[in-house]
């Protein structure tokens, strides 16, 4: 079966933007983010139809039209993937993903495989093999003058409780390996006295100061654990 020449390019650009994004999706869905596989395959197969749209009815200039005006809507895509949880931010990097497919679909859909292939290989390269890099540079403490962020641990207990929250947050931290200043208590009130827990200046993991302050929500006459971030030195 012969195919028309432009019908048999657009099967070819969607071919290669399916196959490329569901290998960055597979990567995404293996980890479990909220951007999945069908996610992945859908941005990059949308924008890939968009841009070979583009350059069948107005050639290269309206192709450049039509890139611009996805990277636009995509941008509004990945802003509903970005979620504010308490002091810290979660899936920027699912957003900045989703962001990638575009482009690997948009070079797909622009003729371009080689930019399509060696993109994905980057993205996939980005999500896999820099992850033990950001673990190590997390580890790396850092001198307090040049510390741009302060953090504190705090729970709240009854105040004969206080002794008992001072060594429950110690060993937590300590299984964390996040070092402490100092501790203090403060009175809040009849009844209620806040134990803060000033760290040494570090790089810190919030999913790992959530696991510490879910451990001193457990101790006895606890009613409330957080930790905050607060601005530079």
């Amino acid at each position: 079966m012969n195919l028309p020449p432009d019908l048999a390019g657009t099967l070819v650009s969607l071919g290669l933007a399916f196959f490329l994004g569901a290998l960055i999706g597979a990567e995404r869905q293996y980890r479990e983010r909220n951007a999945n596989l069908r996610t992945h395959v859908l941005v990059a197969i949308g924008s890939a139809q968009f841009v070979d749209l583009g350059m069948l009815l107005t050639s290269g200039d309206g192709a450049m039209r039509v890139v611009a005006n996805v990277v636009t809507g995509v941008g509004f895509l990945g802003a509903g993937l970005i979620l504010k949880d308490g002091t810290h931010i979660r899936g920027l990097n699912t957003a900045a993903t989703v962001w990638c497919s575009a482009a690997v679909g948009a070079c797909a859909g622009a003729d371009l495989p080689a930019q399509a292939v060696v993109l994905t290989a980057a993205v996939l390269l980005a999500n896999t093999a820099l992850r033990p890099v950001v673990n190590a540079i997390n580890r790396i403490p850092l001198r307090e003058q040049e510390s741009e962020a302060h953090y504190e641990v705090t729970v709240t207990v009854a105040p004969e409780q206080v002794p008992a929250a001072r060594e429950a947050m110690k060993a937590a931290l300590d299984s964390a390996h996040y070092p402490i200043a100092h501790v203090e208590a403060h009175v809040q009130g009849a009844g209620a006295t806040m134990v803060v827990a000033d760290l040494i200046a570090t790089s810190v993991s919030a999913a790992e100061l959530d696991r510490v302050v879910a451990m001193l929500k457990r101790v006895p006459g606890a009613t409330d654990a957080a930790w905050t971030r607060s601005g530079s030195h």
